[in-house]
């Protein structure tokens, strides 16, 4: 347990599906489970197929197409649960239509979508081998690709991004730096974010996204929280950083704007103050819960 405990759940994890790993490489096993209680997720590509009761649908493995790929997800209720690979597999965010969809998803079946949009993402983008460009094939049950030329297995992958609060004190309780994407709606700004790269670790990773989109330097960085991140496949790991220096040097390659909000300013935000000086990120989003963990110390 740590002090984001105090926050609402962050979405897209605490899947109560039981993953099974000791079944994925035991075909006969996983053939056993696709029988008639087995049940299929319905998805619309990689985007779910929401009931008439705001829950994730499931239909049998009948509903697939012979030569269709199957992941196994895992097991609950007793019951082995799959999903189909798509032939094709976008990488963005959903449209907005989507997005409310997503947002009336209980947290367990959001959960499990999430895990499910991922695997199956991934298996969509990996059909041929990385290293010699063969054709791949699915292995242990959907957590694996194998090359038909080459001895090369591949397996999905997560990227890793840290996501950062970064605190100024001052007289008035201490101050926040949010910055704003291009893509955001208006007034929309967040917690700064990027990518690790090769050879760093997230403390090096804050460190350097920070200065890189904003010209402050930071220190004693400190681990929050994280979140999966299916679109495509991301870790968000966040986390929480001083800066002794306040001055803005904006990249106006990554930002359109980066600015300081007080506490009384967050507090508003995260309100839905209409005059609030600027829209908080909304609650499906870990930068939501960074700010609830930041307003609660």
């Amino acid at each position: 347990m740590n002090d984001l405990d105090i926050a609402p759940q962050i979405a897209f994890a605490g899947s109560p599906l039981d993953r099974a790993d000791h079944l994925r490489g035991d075909a006969a096993a996983l053939n056993r489970l696709m029988d008639g209680s087995a049940r299929l997720l319905r998805l619309a590509g990689i985007d779910p197929v929401i009931s008439a009761e705001g829950g994730l649908e499931w239909g049998t493995l009948a509903e697939a197409d012979g030569d269709t790929e199957l992941a196994f997800l895992g097991l609950l209720d007793g019951r082995a649960r799959f999903a189909a690979i798509p032939v094709s597999a976008s990488v963005g965010p959903p449209p907005p239509r989507m997005w409310h969809a997503l947002s009336e998803l209980s947290p367990a079946d959001l959960a499990t979508y999430g895990m499910a949009r991922s695997l199956v993402g991934w298996h969509a983008r990996h059909r041929f081998c990385a290293q010699c460009g063969a054709p791949t094939v699915l292995a242990k049950g959907g957590w694996q690709r194998n090359c038909t030329v080459c001895p090369a297995e591949h397996f999905p992958r997560t990227d890793p991004v840290t996501i950062m609060l970064v605190e100024h004190a001052n007289d008035s309780g201490g101050a926040i730096l949010l910055g704003r994407q291009p893509r955001f709606p208006p007034l929309r700004f967040s917690a700064l974010a990027g990518f690790l790269e090769p050879g760093e670790t997230i403390e090096e990773a804050v460190a350097r996204e920070v200065l890189e989109e904003a010209g402050i330097v930071v220190h004693d960085v400190t681990y929050v929280a994280s979140q999966p991140w299916p679109f495509p496949s991301s870790l968000m790991i966040g986390c929480h950083a001083f800066a002794d220096d306040p001055a803005i040097t904006l990249d106006a390659n990554e930002l359109d704007d980066a600015r300081w909000f007080t506490r009384a300013e967050v507090v508003a935000a995260m309100a839905g103050d209409p005059e609030a000086p600027f829209l908080a990120p909304p609650p499906h989003a870990i930068a939501h819960q960074l700010l609830c963990w930041w307003l609660a110390r």
